[in-house]
Formats: structure tokens, sequence, C-alpha cells
């Protein structure tokens, strides 16, 4: 069974911060291999209208451009719905922030299996609704599954 992922605008933009830092080096290497899995079909993308809203923000062209391809190879892409916002709400009052609320609340609405990011303060929530994790951690799950 093929597995759908969620990735968020912070990793989707791993490769552009420090790589001489080895933490972010090797959480970059995993997000180019989910993507390298992504494109070979052996995982489903889900994209949101949250990810395109703030990636559209992003101040950096190349960066925007870059990510901004991701759109086109989503399985699954979600619109702004009332019932989003709703959840999204409900994971603010757990102290998620806003962007981030939305952007659980769009792949928990897609059935997506997993959420991944580099966010090290959301990494620390526990969403019963969907596993968060990063990208070092998914490739251990979905290899081992494999």
């Amino acid at each position: 069974m093929k597995h759908t992922v969620y990735l968020d605008v912070c990793c989707f933009n791993r490769p552009y911060d420090d790589q001489l830092q080895p933490l972010i080096r090797v959480e970059t290497e995993a997000k180019l291999l989910i993507q390298a899995e992504i494109e070979n079909g052996n995982l489903g993308l889900v994209w949101s209208f949250i990810l395109h809203y703030e990636n559209n923000d992003n101040p950096y062209s190349d960066r925007r451009n870059q990510i901004a391809q991701w759109e086109a190879k989503a399985t699954v892409s979600i619109p702004f719905k009332q019932d989003i916002l709703l959840q999204a709400k409900e994971f603010m009052s757990q102290g998620i922030k806003t962007k981030d609320a939305l952007h659980i609340a769009c792949a928990v609405a897609a059935e997506t299996d997993y959420f991944i990011t580099t966010d090290k303060k959301l990494l620390n929530k526990d969403v019963e609704l969907i596993p968060i994790v990063n990208p070092m951690d998914f490739l251990r799950r979905h290899f081992d599954e494999n």
C-alpha cells in the first residue's frame, strides 16, 4: 500500500538552510530521498492551499519556484474549507501556531499517513490524528514497512 505524505514549508525549505550543520545536512538528504520516492511513485504527496499561500510569500523567487513545482506532483490537493479552519482552531487551542495548525488540518482532511516537518517545536506536539515526524524518522518507518 502506497503511503501519502504531507511536507510542510519548513521541510520543503530544508535544502536552503545552512548545510554545514550536520543535522540540517542529514535532514536535507532524507527530504531529498522522500522527494525521490514521490517522483518514483512510491509515495503520494498531499498539497494544500496553505502550502501554496505560504510558498508564495517566500521572498526568494528561486526557492519559491522550485517548491511550487511540487504542487503539480501532488496526488491530492486540499482547497480551503470551513471544516479545515475549525480543525485548525482545535489544534491552535493545543498551542500550535496558526499556519502550522492549518497545515496539520489539511493533512488530516486528506487522510494523509504522515505529516513531515523539520520544525522542532511542532515535532514535540502530540497530535492524535496524524503522526508528525521528521524526514529521517519517516524514512525509517517507510523502509521498515517495505
